[in-house]
């Protein structure tokens, strides 16, 4: 028998799983990294020396862009999940873009949304 060209749907379901519970925890932490940017913290520094209340308000703005930075990577990482879902439903999951070939289960594992082999991805340097 020649070599696999696609992954069965036993193996499709698993990856799904994998990836869903990637994408659950992903946007739960979105939702913390935007809960950060739009939150106001309690401690009111209106009775403190005007200094104090100006780098306090420079540590806020540093700690929001941060936060929307984090927050930026990670609704990346959802949509790449995301795409990595759609490709499971048209049972081209796991096919490397570059080569045709199967993409390892050990990568699948590890990077979920690849759409890369390893030879792939080690030309591309």
């Amino acid at each position: 028998m020649g070599e696999k060209n696609r992954y069965s749907d036993e193996e499709l379901i698993e990856f799904k799983e994998l990836i869903n519970g990637k994408l659950e925890k992903a946007q739960a932490d979105y939702d913390m990294y935007r809960s950060s940017i739009n939150q106001t913290d309690g401690n009111d520094i209106a009775d403190t020396s005007p200094t104090f209340k100006v780098l306090e308000e420079g540590a806020a703005t540093l700690s929001k862009e941060e936060a929307g930075k984090l927050a930026q990577r990670q609704l990346k990482f959802i949509q790449y999940l995301q795409a990595a879902l759609v490709r499971i439903e048209n049972k081209t999951y796991g096919i490397c873009r570059d080569t045709g070939k199967l993409i390892s289960k050990e990568r699948l594992r590890a990077v979920p949304h690849a759409t890369l082999c390893i030879e792939a991805k080690n030309n591309q340097r």
